[in-house]
């Protein structure tokens, strides 16, 4: 390999597989609840409409470093 070449990693694709994979699980069981959520008053909707939607999130910061590093955790010190 020559000096400052990357080597193509396999983690990149699969990240991405695995994200789109948590979007589409995270979608159907939200939607599977919507018939209840929708029942309850109009601001109680918002606010566990807004927690469900930035929720989803918490899976991507080990993943995303997976992708990156290879490890799911930082290196101790």
């Amino acid at each position: 390999m020559a000096r400052g070449e990357v080597k193509a990693s396999w983690r990149k694709p699969a990240g991405m597989l695995a994200i789109l994979l948590l979007i589409l699980v995270w979608v159907v069981l939200v939607a599977s609840f919507s018939a209840e959520i929708g029942a309850l008053p109009i601001l109680v909707q918002l606010v566990i409409y807004v927690v469900l939607g930035i929720v989803w999130i918490t899976p991507l910061k080990p993943l995303l470093r997976w992708m990156e590093t290879g490890n799911w955790r930082l290196p101790r010190n």
